[in-house]
């Protein structure tokens, strides 16, 4: 990181010069942190959307040009190319792993995959009909209940368990919020398949018959965990990291990720994208729906992003993963499918879409591949959090190790009530 020549503020009669921080890529950064020392003065800044909440080496994004970079590798060679436990293991330790670092890594977190015996008493607590991300919250809050022998944040090989032990069990945890809000018995894993390979089995075996794991199926799981790994500052990943600030333990600190995950406007969104192509039904009624959303009657869901205004790179991805998985389970035609292609190739073409920079994101493809794999739109969000899980891992990591970390208190602009004395109830008008 490199400085050059500072930033100047006028405030009445006083002047500031701010450092102005170079990173690798992406745009200069103003650092503001002496700003109300030296001014009396607070920025304003809604949601963050302009202000570095932290330095982090971990994820790039370049929302103009439709780029995403884990570690320094485009999000769509780790797609095509790696596995997820190897990205895993690239976000956590900076690096692609040689063979002989991969294997006790990828040994370790399968030997971890199982849960306290006493943990699967936890969901019956639950009522059949609770939602998957509600168990889910609950259920990962828990962990530290049951696995307090490496919550000491301060220590490097105890904050390792931790982060083995979540990327372990988030599938098992995830597998058991499905079976149990359909009524099947609990499946555990095994040691001998591979990470997406046992979540499907956990998920979809049952005791009257074998399971047989379809290739393309578990290469299209691996295939999305990875595309939803990380995707650097966002509401979630933030929230991990300001809860981690006080020094929570870090089985609390994903809890409260998968808590604000949870919310339509973040994790739900490939949720409404699916119900949206259920609701335009046929290729037919495109061109009413068309006209709707520019009337504003309609939204246009899986278009469009906070952070890109281009392609969505993991939708490219997300699009070929779509059409492996229909045509292994036999619905190459399915309606949903064809609406979806035939919505994105005139949205793309459409002068009103184009300006406002409408592409296809991540979530617009993802809903349809989950559906066909079987999975309900309760569980989409579950997936996401579990796939999200390693980011939010390595955010937290990257923060406790940072000399410079402080816990996390935001100003605010208050429009409130000056100071005023109370009045006795008897007395007030």
């Amino acid at each position: 990181m490199s400085q050059t020549n500072p930033a100047k503020i006028t405030l009445g009669d006083k002047t500031v010069d701010l450092p102005v921080m170079k990173g690798t890529l992406g745009p200069d950064v103003v650092d503001i942190r002496k700003l109300y020392a030296e001014t009396d003065a607070f920025t304003y800044d809604p949601g963050f959307t302009s202000t570095a909440s932290c330095e982090s080496k971990i994820t790039f994004i370049d929302g103009d040009k439709g780029v995403l970079l884990h570690r320094g590798y485009p999000i769509g060679q780790l797609a095509e190319q790696s596995s997820f436990l190897e990205t895993c293991y690239l976000l956590l330790h900076g690096e692609l792993p040689t063979a002989a670092e991969f294997e006790p890594f990828e040994t370790s977190i399968t030997r971890h995959t199982m849960l306290h015996e006493q943990f699967d008493r936890f969901f019956s607590g639950f009522r059949r009909d609770a939602h998957p991300m509600a168990i889910m919250t609950g259920a990962v809050g828990a962990l530290s209940a049951f696995y307090h022998d490496s919550l000491d944040i301060h220590d490097l090989k105890q904050r390792e368990i931790s982060a083995h032990r979540l990327i372990a069990k988030m599938p098992t945890i995830a597998a058991r919020a499905y079976k149990y809000s359909v009524g099947q018995p609990f499946v555990h894993p095994r040691n001998n398949l591979s990470y997406s390979e046992n979540f499907l089995r956990m998920c979809f075996a049952v005791p009257a018959e074998d399971y047989v794991a379809n290739p393309i199926l578990t290469k299209a799981m691996d295939r999305i965990f990875i595309l939803h790994a990380d995707h650097e500052q966002n509401a979630s990943t933030s929230t991990v990291r300001l809860a981690g600030s006080s020094g929570a333990n870090p089985f609390a600190c994903i809890a409260a990720g998968i808590a604000c995950l949870w919310g339509p406007s973040h994790g739900g969104a490939n949720e409404e994208a699916l119900n949206m192509l259920k609701e335009i039904g046929t290729p037919e009624r495109i061109p009413e729906f068309i006209e709707g959303v520019k009337a504003r009657k309609y939204k246009l869901m899986g278009f469009g992003h906070r952070v890109y205004k281009n392609y969505d790179p993991r939708a490219t991805v997300m699009k070929q993963s779509a059409d492996e998985v229909l045509e292994a389970v036999g619905d190459k035609n399915d309606p949903l499918f064809q609406v979806a292609k035939e919505l994105e190739q005139i949205a793309l073409k459409d002068e009103f879409f184009i300006e406002r920079k409408l592409y296809p994101n991540v979530d617009f493809y993802s809903g349809i591949t989950l559906s066909a794999m079987g999975f309900p739109t309760t569980m989409f969000t579950v997936l996401f959090a579990l796939a999200r899980t390693v980011g939010w891992i390595a955010q937290w990591k990257e923060m406790i190790e940072d000399p410079g970390q402080k816990i996390g208190r935001p100003r605010q602009l208050y429009t409130g009530s000056g100071p005023r004395d109370y009045v006795p109830v008897s007395q007030r008008g």
